[in-house]
């Protein structure tokens, strides 16, 4: 009898970037005040306001703790680590901007010792021969990829971590760190409905071995 193939999705944890996964779908909706989060220190944060701030533009930081594995640091140590070379940038007005990708490929590679490698023009074929050659992909997608069922209002804006090709290869599982249930934080799609929400970038990174 033939073993069935290893999950490599399984390999990897699922976080989202808020700390209580059952408050994601309230908080995303408007309905919840991220502050009153009740494990916000489980992410690391100073405070709960620093949490309420920064924690909405963390998907990025949110997609390499997952690929980094159970070792991980928490979530804030990867946002101060990755702030410090760049990939986060606070305007003068105090917006917000990143995850930058080349800063970030350099905080993988010099920090965690793992390759990375920014991919500006990326296709959905170009993300499974980077599964193939076994890495994984944090790709640019629309959040609204947590309701797949509805039309993809546009491309981008939000970060997801592709793990691997379903098994029959016509479609990605990837780890959705503003998903709002199991099914969308551990989610999986065809490979053309995928399409209808991604950008066309991303970054890749080396899996951790072990």
């Amino acid at each position: 009898m033939t073993s069935p193939p290893p999950c490599r999705t399984c390999a990897y944890p699922s976080h989202t970037q808020f700390a209580s996964p059952d408050l994601v779908g309230a908080i995303v909706a408007g309905e919840f005040d991220r502050a009153q989060d009740p494990a916000w220190r489980e992410s690391g944060a100073a405070t709960a306001e620093e949490y309420a701030r920064w924690s909405g533009h963390l998907c990025g930081a949110t997609c390499l703790r997952m690929a980094l594995g159970a070792e991980a640091p928490s979530l804030f140590e990867l946002r101060d680590g990755t702030l410090k070379f760049g990939a986060y940038t606070v305007d003068a007005d105090g917006e917000i901007r990143g995850m930058i990708y080349a800063p970030a490929v350099a905080y993988v590679r010099e920090v965690h010792g793992i390759e990375a490698e920014v991919h500006r023009e990326l296709t959905t074929a170009g993300i499974g021969e980077l599964l193939d050659a076994g890495r994984l992909v944090i790709a640019s997608v629309h959040y609204a990829i947590r309701r797949p069922h509805e039309p993809a209002p546009g491309r981008g804006g939000h970060l997801v971590l592709v793990t691997d090709r379903t098994a029959d290869g016509s479609g990605f599982h990837f780890h959705n760190p503003s998903g709002t249930d199991a099914a969308t934080r551990t989610a999986e799609l065809p490979v053309e409905r995928f399409a209808d929400f991604f950008a066309g970038r991303g970054m890749s990174v080396g899996r951790r071995e072990g």
